[in-house]
């Protein structure tokens, strides 16, 4: 039996490749998390440039600090840890892909209001491809999210299509442009909710979010995971040190190493562009915008 998505939620998961729960966190929840935010904020002062805990937005200074990116926040702030452990985030990813979960990674992503950055259109499972797709994001709304702000955008039911090709001249670049793969912008749709909402995608969902052109902020917390018997496939950017420390980031159940195979479309995000690594930075290498 499901644990908190009804069958009308879970059916429409899958078929649309994507879910969102509003006020689905308290409010308590939501102000402890904007105050890692302000701690991180406040730490960021001291930087001219990104490093491995905080990713730096153009036109940072000490006096207006612009943080895009907190990466790996659950290993930084115990506030985040908690909340990833936490029945609120697992509950529904077992019901959509079973009990036993794996984490692939955690990402606090902002927008600094007045034009924080833009997401191109991509699909995760471009950057990690895996033995089966039973691969989601849960998406930790901290601002009331709408249109002027930059939601996530999504197209419905794209999880069920082709793996797009991500590559530019030949070398991955993380993205792809709709109108090119026979997507019509028309058919997007954004995933607004006010803060303490939950969104939850598909591994293979095209998805992507334009800039933010208002006067506020839109922070969102991004917590990836999948089935336990998915296992990454050799040249997936899906960092792996061996067996013991994969085991490490089980979630809840058991871990396997049975993969469970899937007939399903892969492409290799190989080769790399000479750039760090970021979402951000890779798609520079898009040669137009698509969002």
């Amino acid at each position: 039996m499901p644990e908190v998505l009804s069958d009308s939620q879970i059916n429409d998961y899958q078929d649309s490749g994507y879910l969102v729960l509003e006020k689905h966190l308290s409010e308590n929840v939501v102000e402890s998390i904007r105050s890692e935010i302000s701690r991180f904020e406040e730490e960021s002062r001291e930087l001219t440039e990104s490093n491995d805990r905080l990713e730096l937005e153009d036109g940072h200074t000490a006096e207006h600090p612009r943080i895009r990116r907190i990466r790996l926040p659950h290993t930084i702030s115990d506030v985040v840890k908690e909340l990833m452990y936490s029945d609120n985030i697992l509950a529904p990813a077992r019901d959509l892909i079973g009990p036993n979960l794996r984490l692939h990674t955690t990402k606090l992503n902002m927008k600094s209001a007045g034009n924080g950055a833009a997401i191109e259109w991509h699909q995760d499972y471009a950057f990690y491809p895996h033995t089966n797709d039973d691969i989601l994001a849960i998406g930790v709304i901290i601002d009331d999210m709408v249109s002027e702000n930059g939601p996530l955008m999504v197209y419905p039911g794209s999880h069920k299509g082709p793996v797009y090709d991500h590559h530019v001249d030949n070398v991955f670049a993380g993205a792809f442009l709709p109108q090119e793969v026979g997507l019509n912008p028309n058919d997007a749709v954004e995933l607004t909710g006010p803060a303490g909402s939950i969104s939850i995608h598909h591994g293979r969902l095209a998805h992507g979010s334009a800039l933010n052109t208002s006067s506020r902020s839109r922070r969102i917390l991004f917590i990836e995971m999948m089935a336990a018997d998915a296992f990454p496939i050799v040249g997936s950017l899906t960092k792996w040190d061996g067996i013991e420390d994969y085991n490490t980031r089980m979630l809840c159940g058991e871990p396997t190493i049975t993969p469970r195979l899937k007939d399903i479309p892969i492409r290799i995000p190989q080769p790399q562009p000479n750039v760090p690594i970021s979402i951000y930075e890779i798609q520079k290498g898009l040669k137009a915008s698509g969002v």
